[in-house]
Formats: C-alpha cells, structure tokens, sequence
C-alpha cells in the first residue's frame, strides 16, 4: 500500500458505520479507540438470530450510536439517518470507514459519500466474489469502486476487492478476530485438564465433537448430524449455540440419534470452556463470510473441520496440518475426517499444536494496531 502522508501530532478522528454491535465489534472498536477517536454509527442494536444478551455492550473507549430505520435482513436496516454523520466529514471526522457495504445503510453511505466527493474506507470481514456477469454484480462493482483504502480481512477478501473495483495497490490487510491476546492459549491443554473442565462443565465421555454457532438450516447442522449418526465409538456431539427447531428434532427422531446434547445460548466465558473440554470442532457451514468461530477453536488448538464455503476455513485451514476442509453437503466425508482425527491421536495433537501457534498473531490488540496504522498512511 502506498503511504499518502500522515496526521502527525493528532489523534485521528474515524467514524466507523457498520451493521450491529457484535460483541467481537464491540471489542475491536475499543481497542480502536485507545489509538483514535472513534464514532461507531450501529444501523441496528442486535440481529434477529442473536440472544438479547447481545443488547449489552460496554463502549469504553469509542462514542455510540445506533440509528433507527427500518429493518430488511435479521442484521441489516434501512437507515437514511447515517447521512447525518457523514455530513460532519473535515468538521468532526478525518476518516470514514464503512464496513456494511452489502447492507442498504452501507449502500446509502457509500453514495452520499460518492455524490459528496468524500474519501471513504471499505473494510470487509469476508466475502466470496460473483462471477462477474449480471445486474448484480455490475451494481456491486460500480458502488465499491472508488474507495480511498480497502481493509482486508483475508486474502479472499483482497480477491473479492479486486473483482470490485480495489487495486494492490490500497488494498491493506489485517488479522481478523474476536479475542484478545491473553485468551489465546500458548500451548495445548493436556487430556488432564480437558477432563478437568469437561468434569466442571458435567460432561462423562470418551471423545467430545463441538459445533458452536446458530441452530439453523445455513450452518450445516444437519449434515452434521448425518455424519455423527455413523460414528460408533463413545462420541458424544455437543451443541452450543441454540435449540432445535421442529424440523431437527424430527430428523434427530428419524435417524435415532443418541449422546447428542444442545447446550443453547452461552456467554463468552461459557463457550470457552466447551472449546478447552472439546476435541474437534465442526463447522459444515453452507456459507459463511468468515465464521470466527474458526480461530477460536484454533485458539484453544482444537483440529477444525468445515467446508470449502466457510471463508475463515479457506483461510485458515489446510489439509492435515490444522484440520480438514470438505466439500459442503458431504457427509460421508465429514464422517471419514471425524474419524481420522478420532483414531490418530498424533495427528490431532500435531495439528492442536499447529493451530495455536498459528493464532498468536490473530489477537484483537493485533487488529486494530495494524488496522490504526493503515488509517493514519491513507490520506
């Protein structure tokens, strides 16, 4: 990326326009906010598919905002009011950085700041680019050009920018996450303590298999299940996240599915503890723009299964060396990689090892001081 000068002695002034407060969002913002002075404008409070607990966020170190609009997508509003804000561009702010360009608030910032000739920041948390032809994506191509700087989460995602509008030559990328550094583990726990926090969390097993996100039809869950239907050994599948749907439940019913348990909704420190008790986490997502749940599985150094649709497993994951990447749908090879990593116990503990010296980069504080710095070289 090349440097274009720098405010020197002044702390940089960022508005921040992005979808929800996500707790991963939250944290982000304030480690931000040690380094700038952030505005965050929210066009929602919490999405549809989130427990309301997610209401509650702590801004320490950055100013809020949450507009009012009307909502089109269970995270994504219509919110003409983030015009407001982008009008106190060179008055109250020196950045803009929108980080919703596929939601209509984003899509109205991106013009007003367009129509207004005001420099703009992309910056994307995954995404998978079209094959170019059609009105779609002639619009998208069209509304994201044009950017001063493009921050990228991945190398996907300098791809996705590329096909729509960026150049190497602002594209800036960045270690994506969702935990700070002392919550990455330095070294793999021992079969002692696993147990000892399986035994705290109530859990009596052999092997414990993890899927943490929503209960919902786009993650996958029921082709884990399939798979899990197979596994003859004592494995128990444990579920965090939500509840089963009628429709689940009847395919649980079905297919006669024992030792499988839905733990539900968990806070952070909660579901930490599944990943430190756990052996393998398994994400056979249909799609997913990132799916942190990756890196922090990898942080506790689980082996990771997910599929070739899962940006963050694209990424993160190579074959046999932090777990397995498959085709999404197939269960019968989900059921073969389970397996693999059941009755290799040298290959799961290599790649557990693998896993959490890859991750030492990807810490919150890590994010922002690399994000901060490509905001204070974009002019």
């Amino acid at each position: 990326m090349k440097s274009t000068g720098k405010l020197e002695n002044k702390k940089i002034r960022v508005l921040f326009i992005t979808n929800i407060p996500s707790p991963y969002n939250v944290d982000y913002l304030n480690e931000l906010g040690k380094l700038c002075d952030v505005t965050a404008v929210f066009e929602q409070k919490v999405s549809t598919e989130r427990d309301s607990s997610w209401e509650i966020f702590d801004a320490k170190n950055f100013k809020c905002v949450v507009l009012r609009g009307i909502r089109v997508k269970r995270d994504m509003s219509i919110s003409v009011g983030v015009i407001k804000y982008i009008k106190k561009f060179k008055n109250d702010f020196d950045r803009v950085v929108i980080g919703n360009p596929a939601s209509p608030t984003g899509i109205i910032a991106i013009n007003y700041c367009k129509l207004c000739k005001i420099p703009f920041i992309l910056q994307s948390e995954g995404g998978f680019a079209g094959a170019g032809k059609g009105f779609k994506e002639w619009f998208k191509k069209n509304l994201m050009s044009g950017a001063k700087l493009y921050l990228s989460g991945m190398n996907s995602d300098n791809d996705y920018f590329l096909a729509y509008g960026g150049n190497k030559d602002n594209i800036f990328s960045y270690p994506f996450s969702s935990y700070f550094q002392n919550e990455i583990l330095t070294k793999v726990p021992t079969r002692l303590e696993k147990d000892t926090v399986a035994k705290e969390l109530g859990l009596n097993d052999d092997y414990r298999i993890l899927y943490v996100g929503s209960i919902a039809y786009h993650k996958g869950v029921d082709v884990l299940l399939r798979a899990f239907k197979k596994i003859e050994n004592n494995a128990h599948l444990y579920m965090v996240g939500g509840k089963p749907n009628e429709e689940l439940s009847n395919l649980i019913s079905v297919l006669d599915i024992k030792n499988i348990h839905f733990v539900g909704f968990a806070q952070k420190e909660l579901v930490r503890k599944y990943y430190i008790a756990c052996d393998l986490l398994v994400l056979p997502t249909r799609g997913d723009t990132w799916g942190l749940v990756i890196n922090e599985a990898m942080s506790h150094g689980l082996p990771i299964i997910t599929t070739k649709k899962c940006v963050a497993g694209n990424e993160l994951i190579s074959d046999y060396q932090n777990g397995f990447l498959i085709n999404n749908e197939d269960h019968e090879m989900l059921h073969e990689r389970i397996m693999e990593l059941m009755l290799d116990e040298s290959l799961a503990h290599k790649i557990s090892e693998n896993n959490i010296e890859k991750m030492q980069q990807y810490s919150l504080e890590n994010m922002a001081k690399v994000i901060y710095d490509a905001l204070n070289t974009s002019n």
